[in-house]
């Protein structure tokens, strides 16, 4: 046995219970014991993608596994089979491709209907790119908006900014690399030009990067269409 496990030798995965499990955001070290644990002694792992999964997995010597995929599209008769064996007494991980499921990844349904229905849902903590991103920045945590993924229409984008203007904490935004300098360019014009923002690019992995500045001094050719980016925006002074 190794010696870290032991530590958690007792963490195995208990009939009819759901896992939410984290799982690396990029550097896999950053996986933690307890979810190492359960992800070897669960019955079944739902995930967004398989290969994604099976390639964690296969790094932590993990083999024999039943995967399931859970996505956006279906999820409502994806949630009732995964109810359905954790009410036969299967125990079910829920895992998304990175980082902390149902954080603007899939899953929220199969919670809803586990809690409507009574069925144990166990927290398996981990990374997050969003608070990863929030405790290095230097900007208020006492409050903060965790706004995910933006509309893709410009007027709702603007709709929605618009109405944190005045807000004394932090808001938290996911973007993809094709869509982060219209973003910028966004924020440009419905936020004052010294209105402080970070941004954290690829977290943990070989090419992270940040930047801590203001929008109009900020250089939109730093910002490269690769990797995802985590987008904080600081209060007004």
């Amino acid at each position: 046995m190794d010696p870290y496990l032991d530590l958690c030798e007792h963490q195995v995965a208990q009939p009819g219970t759901l896992y939410v499990v984290a799982t690396p955001i990029g550097n896999l070290g950053d996986i933690t014991l307890r979810a190492i644990q359960i992800l070897r002694t669960c019955d079944c792992i739902a995930c967004e993608t398989p290969r994604t999964t099976l390639g964690l997995l296969s790094a932590l010597k993990i083999s024999g596994k039943a995967l399931f995929t859970y996505r956006d599209e279906g999820e409502e008769k994806s949630a009732q089979h995964l109810l359905e064996r954790l009410q036969q007494g299967q125990s079910v991980a829920l895992v998304s491709d990175a980082g902390t499921p149902i954080i603007s990844d899939p899953g929220y349904r199969l919670t809803k209907l586990c809690q409507e229905r009574h069925v144990p849902i166990v927290p398996i903590p981990g990374a997050s790119a969003a608070i990863s991103a929030l405790s290095i920045s230097g900007f208020p945590s006492h409050q903060f908006v965790f706004l995910g993924f933006l509309p893709i229409k410009k007027g709702h984008k603007m709709q929605i900014l618009k109405a944190y203007h005045d807000f004394k904490g932090t808001l938290i935004i996911y973007e993809s690399p094709f869509r982060i300098r219209k973003l910028l360019e966004l924020l440009k014009t419905t936020y004052t030009p010294k209105r402080l923002v970070f941004i954290a690019r690829e977290l943990t992995k070989l090419n992270e990067s940040f930047y801590r500045g203001t929008l109009d001094t900020f250089n939109q050719t730093s910002c490269p269409e690769k990797g995802e980016y985590v987008v904080l925006i600081g209060p007004e002074d």
